[in-house]
């Protein structure tokens, strides 16, 4: 997968993605992700990428000519047209389920925004999808982007060892991860569940569903209405439900 980032500060990007599993993924080549400074496509002297927005107001504006030029200088050296997203807090929620979804795209093109926002008719001419991490607001777009290359990444095949370092993760199936321990088998005072210590597949597979589900229930219960239960896991969860109450 290609990720193109049009961003005022690809050296703080780049300081986060180059490191970790995303990392490892780019110079193994599975990963190809690359910063697009937009200041670079400003025509004026102080490589100036902002102004006052008309009709007054407080902050700046990005201009749309830079983050055009920008968005053409990614299209020159792609083979398709790729998805772009803007990182807005108007923008859907990310989830997991989005993750997924972009995990198919093979060419993405974030674009992060500063100051007031951006110019609407540059959006209006480049964005295919606006995306927010959540219902607050950040100084940039940056950390947003590499929140949703990472969620993105982690599903791209090879970049973890195998799909199970995902697919058993929260979220992913609708319901929050199981509780997970490692050595020592005691620590103060308190111990390892026996069954982790048996062996037994079968009954670790099946404590750790019922752990899940368990946990979901006291934790983000509204979860549970999309979740894909059993009429046995869903008598279960009914069971957890009342014991939270």
């Amino acid at each position: 997968m290609r990720i193109d980032c049009l961003t005022l500060f690809p050296d703080m990007m780049r300081a986060v993605l180059d490191e970790s599993i995303i990392g490892r993924a780019v110079k193994a080549g599975i990963l190809d992700i690359r910063y697009i400074n937009i200041r670079d496509f400003a025509q004026n002297k102080h490589n100036r990428v902002d102004d006052a927005p008309y009709g007054g107001g407080m902050g700046m504006v990005m201009q749309p000519e830079p983050i055009y030029r920008a968005f053409q200088s990614v299209l020159e050296n792609a083979e398709d047209k790729p998805k772009v997203i803007y990182m807005s807090p108007q923008g859907s929620v990310f989830s997991q389920d989005k993750a997924k979804e972009l995990a198919k795209e093979e060419h993405l093109v974030l674009l992060c925004g500063h100051y007031e926002g951006v110019d609407e008719r540059v959006l209006e001419e480049i964005v295919d999808e606006e995306l927010s991490i959540g219902d607050y607001v950040l100084t940039g777009g940056e950390i947003p982007a590499m929140a949703v290359i990472d969620a993105v990444a982690r599903m791209i095949p090879g970049v973890l060892p195998a799909e199970d370092a995902y697919s058993e993760e929260s979220l992913y199936n609708g319901l929050l991860e199981y509780p997970q321990y490692t050595r020592p088998p005691e620590f103060l005072g308190r111990e390892v569940p026996e069954v982790l210590l048996s062996g037994h597949h079968e009954n670790i597979r099946k404590w750790r569903r019922e752990e899940s589900i368990r946990r979901t229930c006291k934790k983000r219960p509204e979860l549970l209405n999309d979740a894909d239960l059993t009429d046995k896991e869903k008598a279960f969860a009914e069971l957890c439900m009342k014991e939270n109450v």
